[in-house]
């Protein structure tokens, strides 16, 4: 068994080279926004830009090692936990005895953030604290839809094992209490989405609330990596084909 040093040892370095990391370039990337000369509802963060413009087999070479690098943490996270967890998926929730349970809740799930979740990025916006989020700038090409899933599923990957699965079974380990497990885990998700604004980031403290306390309850990930992805899987698609017809996605 490993010591509670080298415990908080791993866990920062865990952070360190994922979303920990992610959310301190988010913190300095708000202070940007808030520190320039426009005004914070006026400016626009871009995700999924094309990372090759007009060469479009490089742009998919570097889109797919995006998806692919994005998930290491993940697979570094599980990696870690078998030290102390041997039987890793099944102690996330990782393991296929439940799948219509999985698929019907994690279904559940999106309605139940999707909707609320727009409705406050519109709120926010209009208030002045939000950037426009432009959640999808690939070039009108064959495979933009494929890779804009992938990165969904990628996102949903490192974001539920790491921030949920990950770190709640460390924080545990430590014998922290669940719901201050919890808060911590909510407010490094919406630290690491500070980027888009105050909306972004409370946003994501309220999801990370509920997933935190969806899987305190039922030690399942499955659900959550589901949602996730059709969370964002609608946010790209629905900005890719709808974004010059709604004037809010704009």
């Amino acid at each position: 068994m490993l010591s509670d040093v080298v415990r908080r040892r791993e866990v920062l370095l865990m952070l360190g080279v994922s979303l920990g990391q992610s959310a301190l370039y988010s913190i300095v990337s708000f202070v940007g926004k808030l520190t320039a000369p426009a005004p914070l509802a006026s400016q626009t963060t871009t995700l999924n830009p094309s990372q090759a413009p007009g060469r479009p087999w490089l742009d998919l070479s570097y889109q797919l090692l995006g998806v692919l690098f994005n998930i290491i943490p993940a697979l570094l996270a599980i990696h870690l936990l078998r030290r102390d967890h041997p039987d890793v998926p099944a102690a996330l929730g990782l393991d296929r005895s439940r799948p219509a349970f999985d698929v019907l809740t994690g279904l559940g799930i999106t309605a139940a953030i999707g909707l609320p979740g727009i409705g406050l990025y519109v709120a926010a916006k209009e208030l002045g604290i939000n950037t426009a989020v432009a959640a999808a700038n690939l070039p009108a090409i064959w495979w933009a839809v494929p890779v804009l899933i992938l990165a969904a599923i990628g996102n949903a990957v490192i974001e539920e094992v790491v921030v949920v699965g990950y770190l709640l079974t460390r924080l545990r380990d430590l014998r922290w209490g669940a719901w201050p497990a919890i808060v911590a885990s909510s407010l490094l998700r919406g630290t690491y989405h500070l980027y888009q604004g105050i909306g972004g980031f409370v946003g994501n403290v309220i999801m990370g609330l509920a997933f935190g306390w969806f899987y305190t309850r039922t030690k399942r990930l499955w659900p959550l990596i589901i949602a996730h992805t059709l969370l964002d899987v609608i946010a790209y698609l629905g900005y890719t084909y709808l974004a010059d017809k709604l004037d809010f996605l704009r």
